[in-house]
């Protein structure tokens, strides 16, 4: 009988984690942590999600964290903001597989991570669309996965109205985001 702690993580041992107000999200059976958001960063969440839920097609559907993306047993991440273009990926549990985007919108304690591990994560298991919104800097960069690694594709300022070349019709100045 083997004995000892599981040298990598499932989605039933994250399920069984205890809640204690920090994020946790599973990155190749590794817990990651961290703390609450700031209220700019929930801000500038709530405004994108709203933009893109409103220009957007009906066929899509937004959600915002917290909620599960089980991208594969041993990866289990509440990115901010997510894009849903196959209704059979939303189950009882959350959003099963790769999404058609995932969103970060950056902090300090999350910028190194959001652009180095997760986003290699997110490319390796097929999902198409990453973009970082940064606050700080008030820029949106729009990231495409053509062969499992990310290509800046556009990158938007504060000043900017946002079209992106892979979705038609979706345009929205930037500046309100920030604000």
């Amino acid at each position: 009988m083997a004995t000892g702690l599981k040298a990598r993580l499932d989605y039933n041992d994250y399920c069984a984690i205890p809640p204690d107000g920090k994020r946790c999200e599973l990155i190749d059976g590794e817990v990651r942590m961290t703390p609450a958001p700031s209220p700019q960063h929930q801000r500038v969440v709530l405004r994108l999600a709203r933009l893109l839920s409103e220009r957007l097609s009906p066929s899509f559907e937004v959600f915002v964290s917290p909620i599960d993306v089980i991208l594969t047993p041993n990866d289990v991440v509440q990115p901010d903001i997510v894009v849903v273009s196959n209704p059979a990926q939303v189950s009882s549990r959350g959003i099963e597989g790769p999404p058609l985007l995932v969103i970060e919108v950056l902090s300090p304690t999350t910028t190194v991570y959001d652009r180095t591990a997760k986003a290699q994560r997110f490319a390796a298991l097929g999902v198409p669309h990453y973009w970082l919104a940064d606050p700080s800097t008030r820029i949106l960069e729009c990231f495409l996965s053509p062969k499992a690694a990310y290509q800046l594709v556009a990158a938007f300022g504060p000043g900017d109205v946002f079209a992106h070349p892979d979705f038609a019709g979706l345009q929205f100045p930037l500046a309100p985001l920030w604000t």
